[in-house]
């Protein structure tokens, strides 16, 4: 399919599989190809996407560096701890015959940035690409049995493997994400605001679905 809308794009990601075995420790909620092609196709527009390498942190199954992918950046990649997502977005990657993709197990708790967690895992050829952009759904909150300020590191990992990061975070913490960015040495130039679907997927759910108010912001190293 050639991506000249942002429907288009949609239509395509509606088809990338959600998480097979979702981990309430990881806070596993897949990004809906709605929200997802529209972060992709503002980060796009701001000349962040296409001629790019990108990279997406804790990438589930993949929707966001296939997306990328099918946006024609000149490289992306999708990084996560959780080998069973790596493997489903393996498999998107190879149905869509993308060589312009990977994706890679890795831990970002354990290093510093992504080049440090591609030399560990031994792939030297992919450890000599720097790393344009950062578009990330890191775990953000909301779940009281998820892992308190995970999103931290995902910002310092971001900040140290990028120029440019785009990451999701629940609304009522943009002013301290905002100031955690400024400490990081980068500067939050954009905001989009979604409602965010939280789906009835793990036991101690007790309503079929909620949304909840999240923003995407844009950070830029100085």
């Amino acid at each position: 399919m050639k991506i000249s809308k942002k429907k288009h794009l949609e239509m395509a990601l509606e088809k990338v599989p959600r998480h097979p075995n979702p981990k309430v420790e990881l806070e596993q909620y897949s990004t809906p190809a709605p929200i997802a092609a529209d972060l992709l196709w503002n980060a796009g527009s701001l000349g962040d996407i296409g001629g790019r390498n990108v990279l997406d942190i804790g990438c589930g199954c993949g929707i966001l560096a296939i997306g990328s992918s099918l946006m024609n950046s000149n490289f992306s990649m999708g990084v996560d701890v959780d080998g069973e997502s790596i493997e489903m977005a393996r498999k998107t990657q190879n149905d869509l015959l993308r060589d312009n993709l990977d994706f890679a197990v890795g831990d970002i708790d354990e290093f510093d940035d992504i080049h440090e967690l591609l030399n560990a895992n031994g792939s030297k050829t992919l450890n000599n690409i720097e790393f344009d952009t950062v578009i990330q759904n890191p775990p953000f909150g909301s779940q009281e049995k998820s892992k308190k300020h995970a999103d931290r590191k995902f910002m310092e990992f971001a900040v140290n493997s990028a120029d440019v990061s785009y990451s999701f975070h629940m609304a009522s913490t943009e002013e301290f994400v905002i100031d955690f960015y400024r400490e990081l040495g980068a500067e939050v130039t954009h905001k989009l605001v979604y409602n965010f679907p939280i789906p009835r997927i793990y036991d101690f759910h007790t309503k079929d679905s909620r949304y909840v108010k999240v923003v995407v912001l844009r950070a830029e190293k100085y």
